[in-house]
């Protein structure tokens, strides 16, 4: 699969740290596995943000949480942060890091 970006922005050297809670303004349907699936109202926890190259959408990864949403929680993938509002920042996206081929992944 092609890579997005080849850098992100996340919290922590890892990524592993929450930066933001968000809240879906619109639905979102995923084109392939690298992608979430997201519903207007549903409230995602952002763990990076690509950075933008060329001709590129702007997309950050994050996992869904709402409890009528368990089919989908857990699930961490990317989705256009122009469908979202950051209605929480928790820590600052100030660490850029180099993506690997595993951000990508996708069976």
């Amino acid at each position: 699969m092609d890579r997005l970006s080849s850098k992100k922005l996340c919290a922590d050297d890892d990524c592993v740290y929450t930066i933001s809670l968000a809240r879906a303004e619109e639905d979102y349907n995923a084109s392939d596995c690298r992608f979430i699936n997201i519903k207007k109202g549903q409230l995602i926890y952002v763990y990076s943000k690509l950075v933008k190259e060329k001709d590129s959408g702007e997309f950050w990864a994050g996992s869904v949480y709402a409890e009528q949403y368990e089919d989908h929680m857990g699930t961490v993938g990317y989705f256009p942060s122009s469908l979202v509002s950051e209605q929480h920042v928790y820590q600052e996206a100030n660490k850029t890091v180099p993506t690997t081929d595993i951000d990508f992944f996708c069976e």
